[in-house]
Parts: C-alpha cells; structure tokens; sequence
C-alpha cells in the first residue's frame, strides 16, 4: 500500500489512516487508489469484518487535491485509476464502514460520509460541500443520498452556501451517528468497531449487501448525472476563476461571469 495510506489490521478490524498531513489529507489519484485497493483487500479477507477510516493531523480530508482537478496525471498504463474506480468501491463496499473524522472534512471528505455505516465526529470537527463556490456541482451520489439521509432544505442549504457544519449539526441532521471528545474518537471507533467485528462477518456482509441493494439504484442514477455534469463544469469560467481565487489566497468573485 501507498505510504500516503497507513493501515493497520487486528482483531477483525482494518485500520485505514489517510496519510498526507501537509496537504489536509487532500485526495491526489495515487491516494484514491490506495484507499481503493485497501477497501478492495479487505473485503476479501476473511479475517477482516470492519473497517475504520480517519485521517492524520488536524484534517480528516480536504477533499480533492486542486492542483490535480485543474491539471490531471496521465497514468502509466490503461487500468482506471483515480475518483470514479474509487467510488466504484466506496459505494459498494460489503462490510461494516466506520468514518472517525477527526477534523475538517471538505468536498469528498463530506459525501463519502453517507456510504459510510457509522459516522463519529470530533467535537471540533467541521464538514463543507464548496463545490458551487469552486464552480462545480456535487459529486459522489450525494444528490441522491444526501436528500435521502439529511432532507431537502438541509440539502440545498448545504450545497447552495458552501457553509461549515459542526458536529452537532451533523448529528442532528443525521449526516453523523455520534459526537464524541476529540481525545474519545479513535478509542470510540476502535471500541464500535471491534463489538461489530464479534458478529459473523458472513451476517454482517448479507445485512449490508441488503441495506445497499435497497439504494443502489438511486445511488447509480444520481452518479450517471452527475459525472457528466461536473466534468463539463470543470475549466468552465466559473471554476477557473475558483481555481485563481484559491491560488491568489482571495474570495472568489463570480458577479463579473453574469
């Protein structure tokens, strides 16, 4: 596994730490395929029945890295790589997915929380959806799931304003399970994990194939949307001049594309 992902496996429990501190724990391809290949392994395993991701430093994730959006990597071979194989995965994942999120988690590091089955968050940690203001539009199913976990209006209020959402908002709204101290987080993930990690993993991945099956049409649809749309936003003007705003360190000013 890529060192941008560190994982640890024990007792049922696989471990996966998003590893790129200095960056906020931004998304680049070569992370998105190693959360992948780690989902992917451990859904095979025998020996693994949960799965706890969370991120290192003060971020869980920031999202996709910016500089890869406006500039993409051309692999070196013709395999798939990158966001779409990722959610490929997220989306259909057998097992029990735990989301400790530790600090900020901004774009993706928002929307993959409703693939997630449990979500705890840090009482300091904060969630932003800023596709919008970065001239874009959300991704990920979220234009299915999140309606369906969190309502409509907090929906739009979230997708229309870009604004922050606490811990305790997202609990109330149902976007997280739990809120805990920042130093209960992992103690308390680690502790939930391993009381679902006691239960047949043959169960628990029949209960979860269900629980999935009841939404994957809704999920695929709304992503059949979606890819298109976004892509064809990305470079439009809007998004470029998020892009220059973010790099010059400014608010972006929209009013002039009207």
């Amino acid at each position: 596994m890529s060192s941008l992902l560190r994982i640890e496996d024990g007792d049922g429990v696989r471990l996966m730490v998003i590893n790129r501190p200095d960056a906020l724990n931004a998304l680049n391809m070569n992370l998105y395929d190693a959360i992948r290949d780690g989902l992917n392994e451990a859904a095979v395993r025998d020996d693994i029945a949960v799965v706890v991701i969370t991120g290192e430093g003060r971020a869980f994730c920031a999202g996709t890295d910016l500089g890869e959006l406006a500039n993409p990597p051309q692999p070196e071979d013709s395999q798939p790589h990158g966001f779409e194989p990722f959610m490929d995965t997220l989306q259909t994942f057998p097992k029990p997915l735990i989301a400790a999120v530790n600090g900020i988690g901004i774009g993706i590091g928002l929307t993959m929380l409703p693939h997630c089955d449990l979500v705890l968050m840090a009482e300091d940690a904060r969630l932003r959806a800023p596709f919008v203001e970065l001239g874009l539009t959300a991704e990920a199913g979220s234009t299915y799931l999140l309606p369906a976990t969190i309502g409509w209006a907090e929906t739009a209020h979230l997708l229309y304003t870009a604004g922050w959402i606490d811990a305790d908002k997202a609990v109330e709204v149902g976007l997280a399970w739990r809120k805990v101290t920042n130093a209960e987080l992992m103690p308390a993930a680690m502790a939930l994990a391993g009381e679902i990690a006691r239960m047949p993993v043959t169960s628990l991945v029949a209960t979860k194939t269900l629980l999935l099956n009841a939404r994957a049409s809704g999920v695929n649809d709304a992503r059949a949307r979606e890819v298109p749309t976004f892509s064809g936003l990305v470079g439009g003007p809007a998004n470029r001049e998020a892009i220059s705003a973010f790099q010059e360190k400014r608010k972006p000013d929209f009013t002039r594309l009207r």
